[in-house]
């Protein structure tokens, strides 16, 4: 199945991912706002990049994921200020680029549920919390469907890895740590 190949091939770049942002104790104010702003500085360009993709065409309830807002509005109420993003630094130009993307902020989604348990009550917790398992459900279900050929994968896999390079980047930059 198209979504086990996507986790397997992807295994060593979310390891990455996860490498850096265990670097960030989310019980300490100051950390847990620079892993906001790592997150907004992969998650908002990469939705944007999904809106202009017509991610919608592809899964129908995209409008309903988008968890930016939530992201900028935990991050004002930690007293921080998003910059908008300027153009988005990757191009999903095919519909399996867009699932791939989808991929990993779906995924991110789920791991974020686990993470809200590590913030204290007293923060802001919209963007961690927004989990919903039912449409991570329906997304590997549309991936399974979807990306049938090598050539499908290939493409998804693509724009996975480069989704995954964005927060790495996100977390390192934040972190102030190389990028493993």
């Amino acid at each position: 199945m198209a979504r086990w190949e996507l986790r397997t091939s992807t295994r060593e770049d979310h390891d990455r991912v996860d490498a850096v942002f265990d670097r960030f104790d989310l019980a300490d104010k100051a950390d847990y706002a620079a892993f906001l702003r790592a997150h907004a500085a992969a998650l908002l360009p990469v939705e944007r990049a999904l809106d202009a993709a017509d991610a919608e065409a592809v899964l129908a309830d995209w409008p309903e994921r988008r968890r930016a807002y939530r992201l900028v509005q935990d991050l004002a109420d930690l007293g921080e200020r998003v910059a908008p993003a300027g153009t988005a630094p990757i191009e999903l130009d095919s519909p399996e680029a867009v699932l791939g993307a989808l991929y990993v902020v779906e995924g991110s989604r789920l791991g974020g549920a686990m993470l809200a348990k590590r913030v204290p009550a007293d923060l802001p917790r919209r963007y961690l919390a927004a989990s919903d398992p039912a449409r991570w459900r329906a997304l590997v279900a549309l991936i399974d469907e979807t990306l049938v050929t090598t050539t499908q994968r290939d493409e998804a896999l693509r724009a996975a890895r480069a989704v995954f390079s964005l927060f790495e980047h996100g977390a390192a930059a934040q972190a102030k740590a190389p990028v493993l």
